[in-house]
């Protein structure tokens, strides 16, 4: 391929490096073009190269986040209101908690940009098989994650759209919009498999190699297995059953058994935060598996504060009750716009005990009367970033996978294998509930709801993923029932389970259809 790579995100990542920073979007306009005669030559450039697609995938953290959560039950206005308690309303929103989303109000558009890395993933791909510059053990290591991560990509559109394109060869199309091509979507079984040979093909690279690079930062053997975790249990609740959950079982058991250190934070360096609050504001600590790594003048999650948390003057008119006080622009400079808030019958589903609720969501009380708190609504608090000259700086890292999230998914397979799920999810309550942890009252099986096992690990999901992007991905993994029932969505509108195709890419590509269920294009 001797084409000049126009928009090559290794040049950025190469200007980037030599500058010591790292830019919220690499998706700048290159000052200059490589050809092969000037790259792909050393270690340095394909290292460079790696760590771009990491930043591009960071930058897709936002619509995880959307398409994971948005639709899932956790936001929206409480009854009898049209906008947050604060008075901000939802810009559109809300058409994804209402499930009204259309072509031209589609939620998260052009496939959620993911063919951008996608596209830089399968160069990686293809200039590792034919270059001899790397050793072969890191040449593996860098297939693995390229192999991984396209998997992770394909396997956010297959539940997403269901049928998708399928690119596995590099387009060289200067600005890339794949949907230029005329290419049709390949149908939801094909995206599926595609995705399970990717994983295999990761695992297979990676080999006996289960080292986390960056400080958790990149992908590894780890992440493949708990994507094939994911992969398999979703299958296993559809028509894998109990071959699948095997599958699913093993994987997480090779993670556990294999990569050292991993477990729950269940100690806090902060007398302020509890351990759980400590997951989230350590960095890679040890109950991360993969993050993407945020950190003051360099990256931060920029979608936290444009669509869940207030503005400082709005939250100012509220007491927080637990603290006993009013909330300030001053400490509470959480500088945002509240578009999405959480609905306060989610804040009640937890236990006063359950340290989760109070690190993860935060009450906003109105005083009507001297003395008497009335709960007025409730915003995302996982992430309290950093103060910064008198800003808040929303730095910390995005976690994809951690060590709750392995036993959850443990608890789930044993499931449906027929087996006790009580030793992971007592694991998560123990650490939950800390010193007021009472097996007899809130171990499993002795909580109310307990006796639908599918139900109780939902709902500990629930309570322990809060804002990571996975709540409507358990629903639907768990199957459609368990969506209706907590999302509001009818099962008459079943065909809105998938998402639509935005306005913009089915015009680009008239090789495209529409999600069956919504109005054609």
């Amino acid at each position: 391929m001797k084409k000049n790579y126009r928009n090559l995100i290794a040049i950025l990542v190469l200007l980037t490096v030599t500058m010591g920073a790292c830019k919220k979007d690499l998706a700048l306009t290159p000052i200059s073009n490589l050809s092969d005669d000037s790259y792909w030559k050393n270690a340095d450039q394909y290292n460079a190269f790696v760590s771009g697609m990491h930043s591009k995938f960071r930058g897709h953290n936002g619509n995880f986040m959307f398409l994971g959560e948005l639709r899932s039950g956790i936001y929206g206005n409480d009854p009898g209101t049209t906008a947050s308690f604060t008075g901000e309303a939802a810009q559109g929103l809300e058409r994804m908690w209402l499930h009204t989303l259309t072509l031209d109000a589609a939620g998260v558009s052009n496939y959620g940009g993911f063919y951008t890395n996608i596209n830089q993933l399968n160069l990686l791909i293809h200039k590792l098989g034919t270059g001899t510059v790397l050793a072969e053990s890191e040449k593996k290591y860098y297939l693995g994650i390229a192999y991984g991560m396209r998997a992770y990509y394909y396997f956010q559109m297959y539940r997403t759209w269901g049928k998708t394109v399928i690119q596995t060869e590099f387009v060289d199309a200067g600005n890339l919009d794949l949907f230029n091509l005329a290419k049709a979507a390949s149908p939801a079984d094909e995206v599926l498999k595609l995705v399970k040979e990717d994983i295999d093909k990761s695992a297979d690279n990676f080999g006996t190699d289960y080292s986390i690079r960056q400080n958790k930062g990149y992908w590894s053997k780890a992440a493949t297995l708990m994507l094939k975790a994911e992969v398999y249990l979703w299958t296993a609740h559809r028509t894998g059953g109990i071959a699948d959950a095997n599958i699913a079982k093993t994987a997480l058991n090779d993670v556990k058994t294999n990569v050292a250190g991993l477990g729950l934070v269940t100690a806090s360096s902060n007398p302020l935060n509890s351990p759980f609050a400590d997951v989230f504001a350590a960095k890679g600590n040890k109950e991360v598996i993969l993050a993407s790594r945020n950190q003051l003048n360099e990256a931060e999650m920029s979608f936290i504060p444009s669509s869940f948390t207030p503005q400082a003057g709005l939250i100012a008119n509220f007491y927080d009750s637990l603290a006993n006080r009013k909330f300030n622009t001053v400490s509470e400079n959480y500088g945002g716009l509240l578009r999405a808030p959480i609905k306060i019958a989610n804040y009640r589903k937890f236990s006063d005990l359950d340290t989760r609720r109070d690190a993860s969501i935060q009450a906003a009380y109105s005083l009507p009367t001297p003395g008497t708190y009335k709960i007025a609504g409730c915003f995302l608090r996982k992430y309290q970033g950093q103060q910064d000259a008198g800003n808040r700086r929303y730095t910390n890292d995005f976690l994809i996978y951690r060590y709750a999230d392995l036993l959850l998914l443990m608890a789930e397979a044993k499931e449906v294998l027929g087996e006790s799920p009580a030793a992971e999810i007592n694991e998560v309550r123990a650490r939950a509930f800390g010193v007021n942890y009472n097996p007899a009252v809130q171990g499993f099986p002795n909580q109310p709801g307990d006796g639908n096992i599918k139900a109780a690990i939902l709902q500990e999901r629930l309570f322990e993923f809060i804002g990571e992007g996975k709540r409507w991905y358990d629903l639907r993994r768990m199957g459609d029932s368990f969506v209706y029932s907590n999302t509001g969505l009818p099962a008459a509108e079943a065909y809105k389970l998938l998402w639509p195709v935005d306005r913009t890419s089915l015009t680009n590509n008239r090789a495209l259809t529409q999600t069956d269920g919504y109005p054609q294009f």
